[in-house]
């Protein structure tokens, strides 16, 4: 049974400009970091309010074909999604797709990160609804 995201991973060819890249978008160095070879092989940074794993791979241990935009897309939720975006592609990630309605509430994007990767972004209320009942609750209420 699945019981929630775990770790997502993105390849890179170039990682040390990866983790300057990445570094940069989310704002913290990787917390964990593995080199081969007197370069950087693995990192992995932990993300938002429930420390998601991102981890950046070199591409030569890929075990798949690592074309720019291959792949699964995996969203983030943000809380502005207008800002979020410009800000990806200020930063020299390329539009994929524009913000998109998906109904009620729900809207997406993505870009493709310098490296090839697919970044999804969303709005997402269900993620909010179950934030709400994870976070402590003021006493008294």
């Amino acid at each position: 049974m699945f019981r929630g995201f775990a770790t997502i991973n993105h390849f890179a060819d170039d990682m040390t400009a990866a983790e300057t890249w990445y570094t940069r978008v989310l704002g913290t160095p990787p917390y964990f970091r593995r080199d081969a070879d007197g370069r950087p092989a693995y990192l992995e940074y932990r993300i938002g309010d429930y420390q998601a794993e991102l981890g950046i791979i070199d591409s030569r241990f890929a075990p798949h074909d690592t074309t720019p935009g291959a792949g699964v897309i995996m969203h983030w939720h943000v809380d502005d999604l207008d800002t979020t975006l410009a800000r990806l592609i200020s930063m020299g990630a390329k539009e994929l797709q524009g913000i998109t309605p998906r109904g009620e509430g729900f809207a997406t994007a993505s870009v493709v990160d310098p490296f090839g990767n697919v970044i999804g972004i969303m709005s997402n209320p269900h993620y909010l609804e179950v934030l709400a009942t994870t976070q402590p609750q003021p006493v008294g209420q």
